[in-house]
């Protein structure tokens, strides 16, 4: 696999994003995915805030959430079926505006990727929109996909064997956001201006229809529900 970082000027809000990716990348080969920052896919659609204070942010974080807490130090949030702090919203490289997530990540991945396959002639090739999350006792952020379009999201090696010829049961790998981590990595997170990443020859099944629900678990079977439940009984070990 080989991701190719794009650097580019600096996206302004209102631009036409297709229009953008075009003016950057030139030339597109067969079974490759585009990574896309949400950030300019936001800026894209006009999806920035300007706030005058903790309530109006309170009010913004609670609208584009399914769920909101507030917590020591952000908002514990679930937008799109995704854990995420304060519902995604920025205030990174926003020139002091906030910056939500896309309106519809799914709708515009596979916009995206429709209009590039027209353009290269691709038959297989797929778009993720990217975006960054924490993970539960681990400082830092990774990559996450928050829409995708032409892979399937899951690789399933149920029914194939081990090493040692033991068959799988039910394991299965997040493709889709392994990729976007990948990505995310190498577009950066600061004054980098590199929103777009180029990977080829990628180790995933490309689709024509993209099942957006594959991923999502219902919160009630959730594997970690349990730890979270009694969380507070657990003595978290220092250095």
């Amino acid at each position: 696999m080989i991701i190719k970082p794009v650097k580019t000027r600096i996206f302004l809000e209102g631009e036409n994003l297709l229009n953008f990716i075009l003016e950057h990348i030139k030339k597109i080969p067969e079974k490759s995915v585009l990574a896309v920052t949400s950030k300019i896919a936001a800026l894209s659609e006009g999806r920035t805030a300007l706030v005058k204070d903790e309530k109006e942010k309170e009010r913004l974080i609670r609208a584009e959430s399914q769920f909101a807490m507030r917590t020591k130090y952000v908002w514990l949030t679930i937008r799109d079926n995704l854990v995420m702090a304060s519902a995604g919203i920025d205030e990174s490289n926003g020139n002091g505006k906030l910056i939500l997530l896309p309106q519809n990540s799914f709708a515009l991945a596979e916009k995206i990727r429709k209009t590039l396959m027209k353009k290269f002639l691709l038959k297989n090739f797929a778009v993720i929109i990217t975006d960054s999350r924490l993970i539960p006792l681990r400082h830092g952020t990774v990559g996450v996909t928050i829409g995708y379009a032409g892979l399937r999201g899951l690789k399933s090696y149920k029914g194939k064997p081990d090493i040692f010829g033991r068959t799988f049961r039910h394991q299965r790998v997040d493709a889709v956001d392994s990729l976007a981590t990948a990505a995310v990595l190498t577009m950066g997170e600061g004054n980098e201006q590199i929103p777009l990443a180029l990977i080829e020859k990628v180790p995933v099944e490309f689709v024509e229809k993209t099942d957006k629900r594959e991923l999502e678990i219902d919160v009630q079977n959730d594997l970690y529900l349990p730890l979270f439940e009694k969380i507070k009984k657990v003595k978290i070990r220092k250095g």
